[in-house]
C-alpha cells in the first residue's frame, strides 16, 4: 500500500514519491552487504510509495547500476529511474578521482549505463560533477542531444550554484538538482535553493542524515570499519567528531519527546525545506534495510513545530569539519 504522497520534478517532470531512495551504499562505500536484504529493500520501497530511486555510474564503477537493473526492468511502468555521470575511476587505482564533462565522455557514459542497467531510457540524468575547464553550455548541450536521442528523459545536475543552476537551465529545462542537504549541511541554501524555487527546479537532497551521523548510528570514524569511506569524512573524526556528537543532542531531544528516532526528525526537516524554500523536496536517504527504509519513509507524515525548527537551526553553522576532505569539485567551491 502507497503511503507518501507525490510531487513533480521541475516544470513537466516526472511525479514522484516525495522520498526516494539511494541506492549508493548497496554496492559500496559503507561496508559490506547483504544483498538478498538490499533487493528486498527495492521491493518494500515500492510498496510504500517510493518511485525515484537513484544510482551512479561510479558507484561501486558500476556494479550500483547492474544490480538494481533486474528490479528497475521488472517494475519499469512505476520506477523513476535516476542515475549520473561525470566522475571517472580507474582499476588498477581504488583512489583515482576524475571529474569529466566533456560531451564526448558523457555521450559514451549513458550508453554504458543503459547497457548495465539493461534500459532503453533513463528518467533523470544528472551531471554528478562540474568540471569548470568545461563550458557548462557544451555539456548541458551534450544533454539536451541524449533527450532529443531518446535516451534520457530528463537533465539533472549535483553539487552546482545558482548562478550555474540558471545557465544550465537556459540551454535545457533542469528537472532536479542534486545537493547535499541536511540538519549537519546547509551551503546549497546559498545559493543554488533561491535559484532553483525561482526556475521551478526541484531539490532531491543526498545524504539528508549526514551520513549517518544525525541518526547517532555512529559518534566516531573510529567506529566504523576500514572500507568505510566516512572514516575519511573530516566531519567524523577527531576533535571534529566530538564537537559535532554533541551538536545532535537537539535531535535526540526532540525525538523523544515525539515518540520517533532521530532520523525521523531530521528526514522530517529537509522535508519542511520544500514549504520553507518554495519548491518540491524529494531527499533520497539511503539503505539497505527494510526497517530502516520504513522508518525513514514514516518521517514525511511527521510536522515539526515553529519551537521544534527553531531549537534545531543553530546545527549546521556550528558543525566542525568539511563535507569533504577535498571540497574543491563541490558547489562550495565555486560560490
Amino acid at each position: 500500500m502507497n503511503t507518501l504522497p507525490t510531487t513533480t520534478l521541475g516544470t513537466g517532470g516526472p511525479v514522484v514519491g516525495v522520498q526516494g531512495l539511494g541506492c549508493m551504499g548497496m554496492s559500496e562505500f559503507y561496508g559490506p552487504t547483504d544483498t538478498t536484504e538490499a533487493l528486498a529493500t527495492l521491493d518494500r520501497a515500492l510498496e510504500l510509495g517510493v518511485t525515484l530511486f537513484d544510482t551512479a555510474d561510479i558507484y561501486g564503477s558500476g556494479h550500483n547500476e547492474e544490480l538494481i537493473g533486474p528490479f528497475v526492468r521488472a517494475n519499469r511502468d512505476r520506477v523513476v529511474l535516476a542515475t549520473k555521470f561525470a566522475i571517472e575511476r580507474r582499476a588498477d587505482d581504488p583512489a583515482y578521482r576524475a571529474v569529466n564533462n566533456s560531451p564526448a565522455y558523457i555521450r559514451s557514459a549513458v550508453d554504458a549505463s543503459l547497457r548495465r542497467l539493461g534500459v532503453d531510457v533513463i528518467d533523470l540524468y544528472y551531471m554528478h560533477r562540474r568540471d569548470p575547464a568545461v563550458p557548462l553550455a557544451e555539456s548541458v548541450g551534450a544533454m539536451a542531444e541524449l533527450v532529443q536521442a531518446g535516451k534520457v528523459r530528463h537533465l539533472g545536475l549535483s553539487e552546482v550554484t545558482g548562478a550555474e543552476l540558471r545557465e544550465a537551465h537556459a540551454v535545457h529545462p533542469i528537472a532536479a538538482l542534486q545537493s547535499e542537504w541536511s540538519l549537519f549541511s546547509r551551503d546549497t541554501e546559498r545559493s543554488a535553493v533561491p535559484a532553483a524555487a525561482e526556475l521551478g527546479v526541484a531539490l532531491v537532497p543526498y545524504s539528508p542524515l549526514g551520513r549517518g551521523f544525525l541518526t547517532g548510528a555512529f559518534a566516531s570514524a573510529e567506529e566504523l570499519g576500514e572500507d568505510d569511506f566516512r572514516r575519511h569524512q573530516p566531519r567524523f573524526s577527531g576533535d571534529n567528531a566530538r564537537a559535532n556528537a554533541a551538536l545532535v543532542e537537539p535531535v535526540r531531544k526532540i525525538a523523544a519527546d515525539r515518540g520517533a528516532t532521530p532520523a525521523q526528525i531530521a528526514l522530517a526537516w529537509v522535508h519542511q525545506r520544500a514549504e520553507v524554500h518554495g519548491l518540491s523536496v524529494v531527499p533520497i536517504p539511503g539503505t539497505r534495510r527494510r526497517s530502516r527504509l520504513e522508518e525513514n519513509t514514516a518521517a514525511a507524515a511527521l510536522h515539526l513545530t515553529e519551537a521544534e525548527l527553531a531549537a534545531l537551526e543553530p546545527i549546521a553553522g556550528r558543525v566542525a569539519g568539511d563535507r569533504y576532505p577535498d571540497m574543491s569539485s563541490t558547489s562550495a567551491a565555486r560560490e
